[in-house]
């Protein structure tokens, strides 16, 4: 029987691993184990989203926590080390391009332990963004790559890996979303405007400098004018916003929320007038439910999501942010496409190719 562990540590990671589990137990005879890294440990950004997908509580929890990508690399690599010593999986999957994700790829490539890497190939070409390095080498290290989108198999291909270790498989976040979308309610439905932006921000290059915070709240406030804002805040948000001494105006107009659980955000994705992010998720997301998306990124990973779908790049242009809301409103934006594959069954062609690796 195949003994494969599975590696999260951030809310993203959830959404991903959740339709691999499900596809795997009814695809295929093997042990699966669940090792929660703790590299999210708020209760709002990991264990709500344990209870809403579903998941089995993780056979493992690290407990790693916060601290620098260093750190905090090097703390999963520790602990993950004895976790596989003890198990000795036949093979390790990994999500994503969080810290764990390479901590964990780099200890089983050390131990000769097989990985998978689901959502392999993506790239920002910004190597100035962790991600992009923690992306990057997981896919050197892989030995199944399970690609979201063409792009995916294409920059993999140029980087020299085998074209028989690349599977386009899909997008499993959006597995996820096609199982819930009919549970996801929120009761703040009811009493929000009939227009209303949907808003996340948390990347360092958005919220760490006080000068663009400052830009990004003001310019949110003079949209919430227009249109309500719904801002569920990061963590991380919070606190800069609380360390500059920013204030903005938490009213009617303009609220500021506490993180949602994973069925209220999406109901709130489904009915929003727009979408202001820098998430990679959130692109996804709003291309599938054909909800208009501005990125507040120079790039993105995701280009099939400007290219086929309803995301736009306005890097941290404030006037071009401005414009597009315009456009959106007026009714001029571009209404996009489903991706090919995004189709909900991602998880049981990871499962497939997995079967037939065995063998």
């Amino acid at each position: 029987m195949l003994n494969i562990l599975h590696v999260v540590g951030a809310r993203p990671n959830f959404m991903k691993v959740a339709p691999v589990l499900a596809a795997l137990d009814s695809r295929l005879m093997c042990s699966q184990r669940l090792v929660h890294t703790g590299q999210h440990y708020d209760a709002n950004m990991s264990d709500v989203f344990f209870q809403q997908l579903g998941l089995p509580q993780p056979d493992v929890s690290l407990g790693v926590g916060s601290g620098s990508h260093a750190v905090q690399t090097a703390q999963i690599m520790i602990r993950f080390e004895e976790v596989v010593e003890e198990q000795r999986p036949d093979l390790v999957l990994v999500y994503g391009d969080v810290n764990s994700t390479v901590a964990a790829a780099l200890v089983c490539a050390k131990l000769l332990i097989p990985v998978g890497h689901v959502e392999a190939g993506l790239r920002s070409f910004d190597r100035t963004m962790p991600e992009e390095i923690n992306r990057l080498m997981t896919d050197q290290i892989a030995d199944l790559l399970f690609t979201p989108s063409p792009d995916g198999d294409a920059n993999l291909l140029r980087e020299g890996i085998a074209s028989d270790a690349i599977h386009h498989v899909g997008n499993v976040m959006i597995d996820t979303l096609v199982r819930l979308l009919p549970q996801a309610q929120s009761p703040r439905i009811d009493a929000l405007a009939a227009r209303y932006a949907l808003v996340t921000l948390h990347r360092p290059s958005n919220v760490d400098g006080e000068a663009m915070l400052q830009r990004l709240m003001a310019t949110l406030q003079e949209v919430s004018r227009e249109l309500q804002v719904i801002f569920p805040i990061h963590p991380r948000t919070r606190a800069r916003l609380q360390s500059f001494g920013l204030t903005v105006a938490d009213d009617d107009r303009f609220l500021l929320l506490d993180p949602l659980g994973y069925l209220e955000f999406l109901a709130l994705q489904r009915q929003a007038t727009l979408v202001i992010t820098d998430s990679g998720g959130v692109q996804e997301e709003s291309t599938y439910l054909r909800v208009p998306c501005l990125t507040v990124r120079e790039n993105t990973e995701r280009p099939i999501t400007i290219d086929v779908g309803t995301n736009v790049l306005v890097g941290q242009d404030m006037e071009r942010l401005r414009a597009e809301i315009d456009h959106i409103l007026a009714g001029t934006f571009k209404t996009g496409m489903i991706p090919q594959r995004w189709d909900g069954k991602a998880g049981e062609r990871i499962a497939d190719v997995i079967k037939m690796w065995q063998q």
